[in-house]
């Protein structure tokens, strides 16, 4: 990994890392952690596409709804969900009350972006809310980007854990393998976001949190992706082979947003 590589960037990498190594394994579902961390069926994601979107939109100043139409118009077959089809191809785009957990998969560059806890709460909601305005929608937002705010300010993961019990009610305090053997496929926030914070919570390193998150047995490529954003920004490195291998899958396109946006927060957003 470079040396030299910015927290920004690291968080976005974290996630799109995550979801590559996940996406193998949201329909073959693997119950134990020692699975290959790549296969010839890894690959990036909606996941990814809307995440590059978010970090577009606020590297653009433009609006987030705008950002995600355009980004997932161009990648038609990343793997969205019905209703997130449809709103991707509305010439009026709604809002339509998701609690789903593609709220909380797209928005770890807010946690690079904001510079104040208030800030990060309000653009988290606005990311969430042109989809899953259901509370829980939003909630899984906020509660994903305020654990990444938090790691890269140095908290500790108890400190982290806290935080987020306080302010968004989750339990953090089950055991990752009490939960696995009963997980299943989940996409609600309420039912995911924990348990992919509690992954992060549990692991070592970047490479152990994702793979346990991915061995929950469930939406392998999103709660990899969140786990992972997460644990990037807490560990502060990606595993050289792992983040290689993850850039040689993403389009030229896809990697300029990255580096403009770790430009933009390097330099000072003004």
């Amino acid at each position: 990994m470079e040396k030299a590589i910015d927290k920004a960037k690291l968080v976005l990498l974290g996630t799109l890392c995550g979801d590559i190594i996940g996406s193998a394994y949201e329909w073959y579902r693997v119950k134990y952690t020692n699975f290959n961390i790549f296969t010839s069926e890894s690959r990036f994601t909606d996941d990814t596409v809307c995440s590059i979107a978010i970090a577009d939109a606020l590297l653009k100043n433009i609006s987030f709804d705008r950002s995600l139409q355009y980004w997932c118009r161009k990648y038609p077959r990343a793997g969205y969900g019905g209703n997130f089809r449809r709103w991707i191809v509305s010439s009026d785009p709604k809002p339509y009350n998701s609690w789903g957990n593609g709220s909380a998969m797209r928005v770890s560059s807010i946690g690079a972006y904001a510079e104040s806890i208030d800030e990060l709460m309000q653009l988290a909601e606005n990311s969430a809310a042109v989809t899953h305005n259901h509370p829980e929608g939003i909630k899984g937002a906020q509660a994903t980007a305020l654990a990444i705010y938090l790691a890269l300010r140095g908290c500790s993961k108890e400190e982290i854990k806290q935080a987020i019990e306080n302010r968004f009610g989750y339990d953090l305090s089950r055991l990752y393998w009490d939960i696995q053997r009963g997980y299943s496929f989940e996409v609600s926030c309420q039912k995911s976001v924990p348990e992919a914070i509690i992954a992060f919570l549990e692991g070592t390193d970047y490479e152990s949190v994702v793979r346990l998150a991915v061995a929950y047995g469930g939406d392998a490529d999103t709660q990899a992706a969140i786990a992972g954003g997460i644990a990037a920004a807490y560990y502060g490195e990606i595993p050289e082979s792992i983040l290689n291998e993850c850039m040689s899958r993403l389009p030229q396109e896809m990697k300029r947003v990255i580096n403009n946006f770790s430009i933009l927060i390097e330099n000072g957003r003004n």
